[in-house]
Formats: C-alpha cells, sequence, structure tokens
C-alpha cells in the first residue's frame, strides 16, 4: 500500500473515531510529549473524546499547554489508538495493554528504523521530528493550527533538531516557524525552557558526567556515565540526565559521543555522531534504534560490559 493511500486511511479513520487514545514511546523526549499534546489539542477541537497516556517526563516540559491533562494510564475502549514517534511496538508506553486489543491501530512517524506495527503506518524517514509530520496530518483534518497546539509542536521540533542544528531540519521546518511568530509563539522562549533551564541536580549531575568524561579512539570517542547512587545523591528528577550526551559531542575532534545512564534495568545507552556516522545502526544492534545522527537503546548488563560493547560496535563504525 502506498504512502498516499495509507495517508487517506489515516485521515479518513481518525475523522470517523469517536474516542481516541494517543500514545508515544517510553522514555519520552521533546517530541514524543509535544507530538502527542499537539495532536491531544487539535482532537479537542475536532470534538472527539480523546486521552493522552505519556510515560513519566521530564519537568522541564511543564510549561507546555495542557500538560496537566496527560494520563498515566488508559481507561476504557477506544475506537481509535494514535501512537506517535514511535518506531516498534517494544519501545511502546502502553501499560494498559490498549494496543494488543484495540480495534484500529495508527502510526504516524519519523524514525526511518520502523517497523511498520500498526494497521496503518505513515512514517517519513527524513522528516526532523514527529511533530513536523503532524503538522501535514492537521492540515489535511481542516484543524486550525493555534498557539497552544504550536507551542507543543515547535517544542517537539526544537529538541529533536538539537535547536535546528541537525541536518534533517529542512525548509518546512523554518516555514513553520515563521508562520508561528504571527500567532504569538515565543520560539526563544521555548529553546531556552528545553536547553538552557537546569535545576541544581541538573547541574549536579552534568559536573558529575563531566569529571568522568573520557576521550578514546584518537579522540574520535567522547565516553561518560552517570548511576543510580549519582541521582540519589545530587536528588535528581525524571529527565535530570538529558542533554549530557551533547556534552562530549561538542568536543573537537569527537565524531561519535556515548553516554549511558543507569536504570533499573540496566544501562540506558545514548548515542550522537557529527558526521557520516550512522549511530542508528549500532543501537539497533542492541534492539534500540533512531535516527542517524541521534539514538539509542537499553542494554541489561553491567558498566563495564555495556561500556565494552558499545565503544566495540563505535569503534566499527568509524
Amino acid at each position: 500500500m502506498n504512502s498516499e493511500v495509507v495517508f487517506d486511511n489515516i485521515i479518513s479513520s481518525i475523522e470517523s473515531a469517536k474516542r481516541v487514545l494517543i500514545l508515544t514511546h517510553e522514555s519520552p523526549d521533546g517530541d514524543a510529549v509535544g507530538s502527542s499534546l499537539g495532536m491531544y489539542i487539535a482532537l479537542r477541537g475536532l470534538k472527539k473524546d480523546v486521552d493522552v497516556v505519556i510515560d513519566e517526563y521530564s519537568w522541564v516540559f511543564n510549561f507546555l499547554p495542557y500538560i496537566d491533562e496527560v494520563k498515566r494510564e488508559a481507561s476504557g475502549e477506544y475506537d481509535l489508538v494514535i501512537v506517535l514517534d514511535c518506531a516498534t511496538r517494544k519501545r511502546l508506553y502502553d501499560p494498559s495493554g490498549i494496543v494488543d486489543k484495540s480495534r484500529l491501530v495508527i502510526s504516524i512517524d519519523h524514525h526511518a528504523s520502523n517497523n511498520y506495527f500498526a494497521d496503518y503506518n505513515y512514517v517519513e524517514g527524513n522528516s526532523p521530528a514527529a511533530s513536523q509530520v503532524i503538522i501535514k496530518v492537521l492540515k489535511r483534518l481542516g484543524v486550525s493550527l493555534t498557539k497552544e497546539i504550536c507551542e507543543c509542536l515547535i517544542a517537539g521540533i526544537i529538541t529533536d533538531t538539537g535547536g535546528f542544528r541537525f541536518s534533517t531540519v529542512n525548509d518546512d521546518t523554518f516555514e513553520f516557524a515563521a508562520k508561528i511568530l504571527d500567532l504569538g509563539v515565543n520560539i526563544s522562549d521555548i529553546y531556552i525552557r528545553v536547553f538552557q533551564t537546569k535545576s541544581k541536580a541538573q547541574f549536579r549531575l552534568g559536573q558529575i558526567a563531566n569529571s568522568r568524561l573520557e576521550l578514546l579512539y584518537k579522540d574520535k570517542i567522547a565516553f561518560t556515565y552517570i548511576t543510580l547512587a549519582d541521582e540519589k545523591k545530587c536528588k535528581a528528577l525524571k529527565g535530570d540526565h538529558e542533554g549530557i550526551v551533547n556534552v562530549g559531542q561538542s568536543i573537537e575532534g569527537v565524531e561519535v559521543s556515548v553516554f549511558l545512564h543507569e536504570c533499573d534495568k540496566g544501562f540506558k545507552v545514548s548515542l550522537r555522531s557529527n558526521n557520516s556516522i550512522d549511530v542508528a545502526r549500532i543501537a539497533e544492534l542492541f534492539g534500540g534504534g533512531g535516527h542517524v545522527n541521534a539514538s539509542g537503546c537499553l542494554i541489561e548488563d553491567s558498566l563495564d560490559n555495556v561500556k565494552n560493547m558499545v565503544i566495540k560496535e563505535v569503534k566499527r563504525a568509524l
């Protein structure tokens, strides 16, 4: 089924649905939160009975409109489930198991690694953010892009493009940014809130990670980590580790930055590359995924083993 037919089916499915559930991936980033809220506000405007369920997210997104209406679990039955910014069923946050018993599931995404797990899958693998893909969907639905919707979507775009730094940014990205200025959206304020506002705990975690930072393989690889003990010591909240991987990426000569973040199941691995190294392929080796320049995975093993396994594959890629 070609993409145009799939897109048409997704639009008609949304139009005919009365009760809708919006889901996204676990450990949500700004694009997951922004795209989900943007869609939620839009569907409310279309008089849909809609719920949005998101895993525990970073406090930095608390400024987004309608964030207080986010639920941690779904309840009841839905005509339609919309999955946003999620490449695989494995990564989906769905604690109630709604997807497995739903009549119709659609996926709207921008990960080239998407494995098309839904009934209808619309994936623009060259788009910088799921939030940008959604703009096309909302326009086709006849939704007027309000200030509140646009604040959510631009937050998603800003976070997934590293503040418009990644090569996936295109003409449509800047055209959208230019248009929403007329709606009174303060893009610079959103950028500051997402990237430049740090809690004391976040600052202290960064200090710890910086003190451990190593340059490996002729200084082409930057590596660091934080543990659960570090987070407890700093009284860190959810998401306070975000951005640490970018420190290594900013060092002259570094081609790949590797950051390990301990969780209850093992270590979450964040990978960033500055050039043509496809870190998504590295993450996929360990059951993860993402984008050419930004990806991640979860490895259930010890710190030393995870470090050795990941660095070995990064060296192979280099």
